[in-house]
């Protein structure tokens, strides 16, 4: 590996918070407080209402969300195979209330109004901003026939349907056939189907070695890090794993456990049935999502101020961008909003060069990871981000000294985001 390379990737392990990113000019003059309302508490959503207040320091931020507590996707699939628990990927705000001065209002959001830029909550409380920025994630499309979720869990919201799937896993006899599903892109972490599949193919040879794995992939061919998911599904866990593209599901059946599929029936004893994704509810709801044939919401990525509403901007799962549906890459867009959202009240104009960069790894087995890492420039022609192509690349199959790197990866993209 090239000098270069090592502090590229030195740089995207520290979950490189600042890069091609600066605090307005005029951020410590004083100013009249603005408002800015934050929906959603996950990676992108945190990530902006700390920095929102740590750049902005005129700027009140009022960060709405359901739950109390943020249980991280990333590394959920390793609850799994019992490597991490799930309480392991909790995280409350109170560092964000405390250190930061974020109001966090633990609430549900009914409507949001685009006119007066106001947030309607369950409570019956209305609140009104100055911005309102939504992160709510993604929903899934309804799979016909499937009127129980948990009796083919997705768990691809880390929580209780990563506990339920496991312990399916687990409960399984050890000659069973477990499937996993992968749904057309453009879905949450473009790796994550492939390294579940991985990580699941290794733990069953250990734990059910007479079991096979199905991987029905909507796709005609690996998404992303074609060559080490290749070598590892047609080598390394070919004993294991049977791979069939452009497999799309179009319905289930609880009751016998069978999928009805492009390419026929499938019958599985455990069914991991990860549905096609789209933007939340609540930005459909607000007349936002008028991208990827309505599934998610077209942004100014100079801003992610979204292009149907003048003042609300959307960023992370529910944005429709050039960059991969990804936690890093959440972390990255709250920045480049925050910046531009600071930049704005302060009479300034957003950052006409914005720069994003992502990591991440996949467990090929239960002890060794891959890496896939990307840079991404703003390009005023297309005004899209692109992939910087000598900062973009993958690792060489994969080992252990990946698989430590993954954890120091991990704390520190999630202390960027909560500490």
């Amino acid at each position: 590996m090239t000098n270069t390379s090592i502090k590229r990737r030195e740089l995207l392990l520290a979950a490189a918070g600042t890069l091609g990113m600066a605090a307005w000019p005029g951020a410590n003059a004083a100013r009249p407080r603005k408002h800015v309302i934050v929906i959603g508490g996950g990676m992108a959503g945190a990530t902006l209402a700390k920095y929102l207040r740590l750049w902005g320091d005129r700027i009140a931020v009022t960060l709405i969300e359901r739950v109390p507590r943020y249980t991280s996707c990333i590394m959920s699939s390793l609850v799994l195979t019992g490597q991490r628990q799930i309480a392991d990927l909790r995280y409350s705000y109170s560092r964000l209330k405390q250190v930061y001065g974020v109001n966090v209002v633990i609430d549900d959001v009914l409507a949001v109004d685009p006119a007066t830029l106001s947030v309607r909550l369950a409570s019956g409380t209305v609140l009104g901003a100055d911005r309102i920025v939504l992160a709510p994630g993604i929903a899934f499309d309804p799979v016909p026939g499937l009127t129980d979720p948990n009796a083919m869990p997705h768990a691809w919201k880390a929580g209780p349907q990563t506990t339920l799937l496991r312990q399916q896993l687990q409960s399984m006899a050890s000659n069973a056939v477990a499937v996993l599903t992968i749904p057309k892109v453009p879905y949450r972490c473009p790796p994550g189907p492939y390294e579940r599949a991985c990580l699941l193919a290794d733990w069953l040879k250990v734990n059910k070695p007479q079991a096979k794995l199905l991987v029905l992939d909507a796709n005609p061919d690996f998404v992303t890090e074609k060559d080490n998911f290749s070598q590892a599904f047609f080598g390394l866990h070919a004993d294991v794993i049977e791979y069939r593209t452009q497999t799309e599901v179009l319905s289930a059946d609880a009751a016998t456990m069978t999928l009805q599929t492009t390419t026929g029936n499938v019958h599985g004893d455990v069914i991991n049935l990860i549905p096609r994704q789209r933007c939340a509810p609540i930005v459909s709801e607000t007349g936002l999502a008028n991208a990827t044939e309505g599934r998610f919401a077209a942004v100014d990525v100079l801003s992610y101020e979204s292009t149907a509403a003048a003042g609300i901007h959307v960023i992370g799962d529910s944005s429709a961008t050039t960059q991969p549906k990804a936690g890093h890459i959440a972390n990255q867009e709250a920045k480049v909003c925050a910046d531009a959202i600071v930049r704005s009240f302060g009479g300034y104009a957003a950052d006409p060069a914005p720069v994003t960069n992502s990591a991440c790894f996949s467990t090929i087995t239960m002890k060794e990871a891959s890496w896939l890492e990307a840079v991404f420039q703003y390009d005023p022609s297309t005004r899209v981000m692109v992939p910087v192509a000598n900062a973009t690349g993958a690792s060489v199959g994969w080992s252990r000294d990946n698989f430590d790197q993954m954890q120091t990866w991990f704390r520190a993209l999630m202390a960027d985001t909560f500490a």
